[in-house]
């Protein structure tokens, strides 16, 4: 039986230039990017070196202390270079794609009726990681047998693509992988949606799916939030989530044997002059692509929404877990007096400025933090978008304190960065929210391994 939740406790920012519901001319490039950076908790290992031919859905790196768990190329092609940072930290491996299409076949998924041979061919084939695990946001460990799976199947960020759009036509491959993924866990596939979602139509119901739905502000769409809603985490206990838009990635390998990570996403902002979906590769090289299709050149471009999504624009390619591209201005400009006009044009998420009279307004926020870091003090802003039923701001604290047994105690299980983000946008000192709890989970892990 199906539940709806209506979230109180969030924020819708509205931004202009969303993504109409049409589709530009496919991407495609040169070049493909591979960002172990993406894993967190990662410690990768390379399999191949500069120079070497490599195929779609040949393991180009692996984690080196889980070396089962691989990172596969998108493409056919070459390794062009390996990009490292201080203490020879891996970055980025770039390949060089040619104009054939060779690849690596693996075993076809509908034979596999048990979770060892489910979780051989996922790892085998590259997919795995789109496997996370709560608590701490990582990469699964194969080698765990998790209470639940949650799988969202809506974004409401800003500027996030449309689920029902990018999926209406992909019901063959979501359902192949939902089916497998009940092989996983000895409890239940949480599948949740939207309340004005028709992607329920989509499924074929199983016994060991529950369908709910969610209406409210951001961060609703968030598996976190989910989670503490329908079946709240205890410690000790270890829960999966999967995105529903990597759900047709992981199906087309169960039914076709074939790692192609093609993907439907949106390129969307206000200095975008078609916002618009595509079809692409993950990793693949933007640059081109936007030379373009950009009004300004002064902007920021972001793989991912604007609260969480990661800044590309000296090296735009697509992230691994990434659905969408946003495109804002860059607020490297200087504004007189900005703090003291009415600001019928500036976006607040209290009632600072006169926008907040005009219901609907949609507005053109650039990355300018309108001020520096100041002293932590105690608003009551973190409360007021944060549904999980935790105190937030004691819980950074807590960790900017070091103290895991209060971290423990304020729910530090219960969330990773993405279910803090807006905590962090309405921020009145300009802490590094997202920042700090990553800092926390590591140390929480550490301690606990």
């Amino acid at each position: 039986m199906s539940t709806t939740f209506k979230i109180r406790k969030g924020l819708n920012i509205s931004l202009k230039g969303n993504a109409e519901q049409s589709f530009g001319e496919e991407i495609r490039s040169m070049y493909y990017t591979l960002r172990p950076t993406d894993f967190v908790g990662l410690t990768p290992k390379l399999a191949l070196k500069e120079g070497d031919p490599v195929k779609r859905g040949e393991a180009v790196y692996y984690d080196k202390y889980r070396p089962d768990i691989k990172f596969v190329s998108p493409v056919n092609g070459t390794i062009k270079s390996v990009v490292r940072g201080d203490k020879r930290k891996l970055l980025e491996i770039i390949i060089l794609a040619d104009n054939t299409d060779s690849f690596i076949s693996f075993k076809n998924g509908s034979e596999i009726n048990n979770a060892d041979g489910l979780k051989s061919l996922l790892l085998s084939s590259g997919v795995w990681p789109l496997i996370k695990q709560r608590p701490y946001g990582i990469i699964a460990n194969p080698e765990d047998n998790p209470r639940d799976i949650f799988i969202s199947f809506f974004d409401s960020a800003p500027l996030a693509p449309e689920y029902d759009f990018i999926l209406k036509d992909k019901r063959k491959e979501i359902n192949a992988a939902l089916e497998k993924l009940a092989l996983l866990t000895s409890g239940k596939l949480y599948l949740n949606f939207s309340a004005k979602s028709k992607l329920p139509e989509l499924i074929d119901k199983k016994e060991s799916y529950e369908i709910n739905f969610f209406t409210g502000p951001h961060p609703s769409c968030l598996p976190g939030v989910h989670i503490n809603k329908i079946k709240p985490i205890n410690k000790g206990e270890i829960i999966w989530t999967v995105n529903a838009a990597d759900l047709p990635l992981m199906g087309n390998v169960l039914i076709n044997g074939d790692y192609n990570p093609e993907k439907i996403i949106s390129i969307a902002g206000s200095v975008v002059k078609s916002p618009r979906y595509y079809k692409v590769k993950s990793g693949a090289d933007l640059s081109e692509f936007l030379k373009s299709e950009l009004k300004d050149k002064n902007c920021r471009v972001i793989s991912g929404n604007v609260l969480t999504g990661s800044d590309i624009t000296s090296n735009p390619s697509l992230g691994f877990y990434d659905n969408c591209v946003s495109i804002i201005p860059e607020g490297n400009k200087f504004e007189m007096f900005g703090w003291a006009l009415p600001g019928f044009k500036k976006y607040s998420a209290s009632t600072a400025f006169a926008s907040k009279l005009i219901p609907g307004k949609k507005f053109d926020i650039d990355t300018n933090f309108h001020g520096g870091h100041r002293s932590y003090v105690v608003t009551g802003e973190y409360e007021k978008v944060c549904p999980v039923d935790i105190f937030p701001q004691l819980l950074i604290k807590a960790i900017m304190a070091e103290d895991i047994d209060k971290m423990e105690q304020l729910g530090i299980y219960e969330v990773i960065e993405e279910d803090l983000a807006l905590c962090e946008f309405v921020c009145t000192s300009k802490t590094e929210v997202q920042e700090i709890l990553r800092n926390g989970l590591d140390l929480v892990r550490k301690e606990m391994s």
